[in-house]
């Protein structure tokens, strides 16, 4: 059964007690960062170390950038989006699970309150591990940072749109078996697909069109356009179809928190 979330009183400020509820999700997974930090900048440097080790001496990218150079910019961008979408997911469908819920169900939260704590949060957690990723692989390779702008603007965009997503995910699950199958066999394929670890133009012609059906491509690839200022498509192109799909996502979240979507049984 879905209940509707207690909008707050006339005159008050849609906002309210955002701030508290971000604080305590950005404490939730701070203080397991070694698991929630850590870890998933050491997965990323094993993948640079595997790749780039293998691949240094075979593949040249855009004509004349290392691919080690060329794959740093991918595992960052990937890791900021599977943090952001791992820390809303990961922290609804626990609080559901355990029945802690409730107690923000009782409190005069706007709709718009939990996207913003919700997903400010996750943000905040998918920057980190970013940045993180980014500090440990800079010792393998330097890449240009030819237009800082262009990777400011994805890496936030990014993360709102994973953020806003896995808050989907953590109202639609009600099982962690649920919250796996979605993040296996939706966000992790796409996320691999997405260039991560190869130019699209590498690609056959057919494989290329279906790669650009694919939203987590843009963002990685204009984020990596802010390295290089080179890039598969435009990155003005890019940036419409990551906007346009973080209006779609962000507009259906809110949606669903303002029905109560599968947020009490």
């Amino acid at each position: 059964m879905s209940a509707v979330i207690d909008r707050p009183a006339q005159g008050a400020r849609p906002l309210a007690g955002a701030r508290t509820l971000f604080y305590k999700e950005v404490l939730r997974f701070w203080k397991v960062a070694f698991q929630t930090v850590a870890a998933p900048v050491l997965t990323a440097v094993l993948y640079l170390l595997i790749f780039g080790h293998v691949l240094e001496d075979h593949v040249k990218v855009y004509g004349h950038i290392a691919y080690t150079s060329f794959l740093i910019p991918g595992l960052v961008m990937m890791s900021v989006l599977q943090n952001a979408f791992a820390n809303t997911s990961s922290s609804l469908i626990q609080s559901k699970i355990t029945g802690n819920l409730v107690f923000l169900l009782v409190t005069p939260l706007s709709p718009l309150a939990w996207y913003v704590a919700y997903v400010g949060a996750s943000m905040v957690r998918g920057l980190a591990v970013g940045l993180g990723v980014l500090v440990a692989t800079l010792w393998f390779g330097m890449p240009a940072f030819a237009q800082p702008g262009w990777i400011v603007v994805f890496a936030l965009l990014g993360a709102g749109l994973m953020g806003s997503l896995g808050l989907i995910a953590g109202l639609w699950a009600e099982k962690f078996d649920q919250m796996a199958m979605f993040q296996n066999f939706i966000v992790m394929p796409m996320t691999f697909l997405a260039g991560v670890f190869y130019s699209v133009h590498s690609l056959p012609a057919f494989w290329q069109a279906v790669s650009q059906l694919n939203p987590f491509f843009y963002m990685v690839d204009g984020f990596r356009h802010g390295f290089f200022g080179i890039s598969d498509v435009s990155p003005w192109f890019s940036l419409g179809v990551v906007a346009l799909s973080f209006v779609v996502v962000a507009g259906v979240t809110l949606r669903l928190l303002q029905t109560g979507y599968k947020l009490r049984h």
